[in-house]
C-alpha cells in the first residue's frame, strides 16, 4: 500500500531514507510512519588541526536519546581517539552536533554515532587541517543548489576525488520556493520536489525541506567523505534577504524577525556548523580561509532601482542615484562589527607568514554591468517579465550601474574598504562567491591597483543564462568581458563546481563542469583554468 507523506509524519519519524532520490515521486509517495534512528547519514565541519565537529540526526524512541560519537584513524574502530557525548532531542529536530579534540594535524579519519540502543549511524570519512609548511591543499566550492531543476551530480563527483581535503558551501543550499514557483518548465526532474510543498516559513516548513534535501544521496555522500565549511546566502531564508526583511517575505508571511530566526535556528540544526557567525581557519602557513555571513546579521537593505527606471527620465534619475546614495558608506554588506574583524583578521594572517589569504562570501564583488546587446540574446516567446528585467539591467549599465545591485555591486563603499583592507594588510586575496549560477573569474582592483583575484561559481543545479538566452555562451561571454574591464572569463551555459588547489607559490582554480544534471551522472570534466602567483594579485 503507498501511503501519503504528510508534514507530521517526516517530522516526527525522522524524514527520508537514504536511497529516497532514486525512486521518482519520492516525496508525494513513501511509507515513513515506522522510521527511526539514523535518519540522515552524518556530516563533518569546521575543521582545525586538532578538532572537528561531527553531525547527524537521530530519531529515538523516547523524549530524548544521549548519542555518543566516535573517532578512530582505522576503519574498523579498533582504537577510538577522540569521541564525546550529547543528549539530543525534538527541541533541535534530533539533530546532533559533536565536537571531538585531540586530533592529528593533517590526517584522515572515520567517524561514527553509536545510539543508546546500540545501533550505529553511517560511518562518515574526515580529515583535519595540516599545521607547519603545508605544500597543497584542494577545496571543492558549491553554491545554489534547487532540487527539481536536477540532480546533485556536482556532489558525487567531488564526494569521490581523493585530491579534494575540504568541501565549502558559500550558499542557497536550498530553496525557499513553493511547488511549481521557481522550477523547470517541464517540471521538477524525475519527481523531485522537496517537501513542504508549500513555501516555507515557519520552523517546521524549514525543518522539513532540510529533511528533503539531505535525504540525497549525493549529498549525504560529499558530507561522508569531506569536512565543510558552510555559509548563508539568501534562500536559506528568503529571496534577497537582509536584516530587516526580503524581496520574497511578505505582510501576510507573519513577522520578518520571526521568520528570520526559524531559518537561522534549522540551518544550525541540519549543517556541520558551530554558532559562530563568522570565523577564519588556518591551513598551516599556506593559508588562512575565512568564513563570513553576508545575509541576515549585518546586511543593509540593497538599493531598489526599480523607481528609478519608472520615473519621467530614467537617465537622470539613474546617474543621480549613481553619483549620490548609490555612494552612501552607511549600507554596509557585512556589519560594522565583521567588517572590523575581517580587516584586522587579514592582516593577522599576513604577518604569521600565511602565503593566502581566501576569503569567501554568498554573492559576487566583481564589478558586472549589463552590455547593450543583451536584450539581443533572449529566447523567442522569452516572458515579459524577464524582458523588462534585462531591459532595466542594459539601463543601469549605461548609467555606470551594476546589473545586479543585491550583490556587492549595491554596496561600493563596503567593496572599497574591504579592498582597501587587503590592500594595506598586504595580502594575497582570493575571493570565492556563488550566487549567480555562472561561472566568473575577475582581476579585482582598487584605486587603479591590483587588490586580489575572484573565482565565482556557477551552480549545482539552479538555471543560469542558458535558461532565456539562445544566443551562443562564447557570443555572450566576449561581450560581457569587453564590457567589464575586472571580468576576464566567464561561462554563462553549465553547471558544477569548482576545485581550488592551494600551493605556496601559485593558486589555480578549476571550474568544473558536469556532463548533464538531468540524470543521475556523476561525470563532469574541466571547462577552464585560471591561476594567480603569489605576489601579484592579478591571474597569469
Amino acid at each position: 500500500m503507498t501511503l501519503r507523506i504528510d508534514r507530521r509524519s517526516l517530522l516526527l519519524t525522522g524524514g527520508i531514507g537514504l536511497t529516497a532520490f532514486a525512486i521518482p515521486g519520492f516525496a508525494s509517495a513513501m511509507t515513513v510512519a515506522d522510521l527511526t534512528g539514523f535518519t540522515h547519514s552524518v556530516a563533518s565541519g569546521e575543521p582545525g588541526p586538532d578538532t572537528m565537529l561531527l553531525w547527524t540526526r537521530y530519531v529515538g524512541a523516547g523524549s530524548a536519546a544521549k548519542l555518543k560519537a566516535e573517532i578512530s584513524e582505522t576503519a574498523d574502530f579498533a582504537r577510538i581517539v577522540s569521541g564525546g557525548e550529547a543528549i539530543i532531542g525534538p527541541w533541535r529536530d534530533w539533530t546532533a552536533k559533536i565536537v571531538v579534540q585531540g586530533l592529528r594535524p593533517g590526517t584522515r579519519y572515520f567517524y561514527r554515532f553509536v545510539a543508546p540502543d546500540g545501533s550505529v549511524s553511517p560511518v562518515g570519512r574526515t580529515k583535519t587541517l595540516p599545521q607547519g609548511n603545508a605544500k597543497r591543499f584542494g577545496i571543492a566550492v558549491f553554491s545554489c543548489t534547487n532540487m527539481p531543476f536536477g540532480y546533485f551530480n556536482a556532489y558525487a563527483h567531488a564526494a569521490a576525488r581523493d585530491d579534494v581535503d575540504l568541501a565549502i558551501h558559500l550558499g542557497d543550499y536550498l530553496y525557499e520556493y513553493p511547488k511549481g514557483a521557481y522550477s523547470p518548465e517541464r517540471g521538477a526532474i524525475d519527481g523531485r520536489v522537496p517537501l513542504p510543498e508549500g513555501e516555507m516559513i515557519a520552523l517546521a516548513d524549514y525543518r522539513l525541506r532540510y529533511a528533503s534535501y539531505r535525504a540525497d544521496p549525493d549529498l549525504q555522500a560529499l558530507h561522508a567523505n569531506k569536512p565543510m565549511l558552510v555559509q548563508m546566502d539568501d534562500h536559506e531564508s528568503a529571496n534577497n534577504s537582509w536584516e530587516g526583511g526580503a524581496q520574497n517575505h511578505q505582510a501576510n508571511e507573519g513577522e520578518w524577525s520571526v521568520r528570520r530566526a526559524a531559518a537561522l535556528q534549522v540551518w544550525r540544526e541540519w549543517m556541520p556548523v558551530s554558532d559562530r557567525p563568522w570565523a577564519s581557519y588556518d591551513i598551516g602557513t599556506l593559508a588562512t580561509l575565512f568564513r563570513t555571513e553576508s545575509r541576515l546579521l549585518g546586511r543593509s537593505a540593497s538599493p531598489d532601482l526599480e523607481p528609478l527606471f519608472r520615473s519621467a527620465n530614467p537617465m537622470k534619475a539613474l546617474t543621480d542615484f549613481r553619483d549620490g546614495a548609490w555612494m552612501d558608506p552607511a549600507r554596509s554588506m557585512l556589519g560594522s562589527e565583521q567588517e572590523t574583524w575581517l580587516g584586522h583578521a587579514l592582516a593577522q594572517s599576513v604577518r604569521s607568514g600565511r602565503r593566502w589569504q581566501v576569503t569567501g562570501f554568498g554573492t559576487i564583488m566583481g564589478k558586472t554591468s549589463a552590455p547593450e546587446e543583451s536584450t539581443q540574446w533572449l529566447k523567442p516567446g522569452t516572458s515579459e517579465r524577464v524582458r523588462n528585467y534585462v531591459a532595466a539591467g542594459v539601463l543601469a549599465g549605461k548609467a555606470g550601474l551594476p546589473n545586479d545591485p543585491d550583490n556587492w555591486g549595491g554596496y561600493p563603499a563596503a567593496r572599497a574598504r574591504f579592498l582597501k583592507s587587503a590592500q594595506a594588510a598586504g595580502a594575497n586575496l582570493i575571493v570565492l562567491a556563488g550566487d549567480s549560477h555562472n561561472a566568473w573569474a575577475y582581476d579585482l582592483a582598487q584605486d587603479g591597483k591590483p587588490a586580489g583575484v575572484e573565482f565565482a561559481g556557477m551552480s549545482v543545479t539552479s538555471p543560469g543564462f542558458e535558461g532565456s538566452t539562445a544566443a551562443d555562451p562564447k557570443v555572450i561571454a566576449a561581450a560581457m568581458i569587453a564590457r567589464n574591464p575586472e571580468l576576464k572569463w566567464c561561462d554563462t551555459s553549465r553547471r558544477g563546481y569548482m576545485a581550488l588547489t592551494l600551493t605556496p607559490e601559485k593558486v589555480s582554480n578549476d571550474w568544473m563542469f558536469v556532463d548533464t544534471i538531468l540524470e543521475r551522472n556523476a561525470k563532469a570534466s574541466i571547462g577552464h583554468t585560471a591561476t594567480v602567483t603569489r605576489g601579484r594579485n592579478v591571474m597569469a
